[in-house]
């Protein structure tokens, strides 16, 4: 089966989420992605324990951080999908896209290119 979700979601595997730190979401949207979403384990299917548990408590604190600096922390979330549930992951991938794009670009865009000129 040949799954279809927008061509805009770039997707970086990792052993575990919960080998994701929040520096590397902020640095994303810092390079202007628009949005970032984990698409982890089901609570308690952890292959590495507790790493989805782990991402769930550091994308709830980069949605905080988020917050504090006048960012949308909706730019960001969390997922629990089966691994062997495709049709899921697609479908986040839309809903997380149409999320994206009712709120706009990334501000931070803007602010990245005039710094640069």
């Amino acid at each position: 089966m040949r799954l279809s979700y927008p061509t805009n979601v770039k997707v970086v595997k990792v052993p575990c989420t919960g080998r994701v730190d929040v520096l590397m979401v902020l640095k994303a949207l810092e390079s202007g992605v628009d949005g970032v979403y984990l698409a982890g384990c089901e609570i308690g299917d952890c292959h590495f324990l507790k790493g989805n548990l782990r991402a769930v408590k550091r994308i709830a604190y980069a949605k905080e951080l988020l917050k504090e600096v006048g960012i949308e922390p909706e730019r960001v979330e969390m997922y629990h999908i089966a691994t062997s549930d495709g049709p899921r992951f697609a479908q986040v991938a839309k809903e997380m896209t149409e999320k994206i794009r009712a709120l706009g670009p990334n501000p931070v865009k803007d602010k990245n290119k005039a710094f640069k000129a």
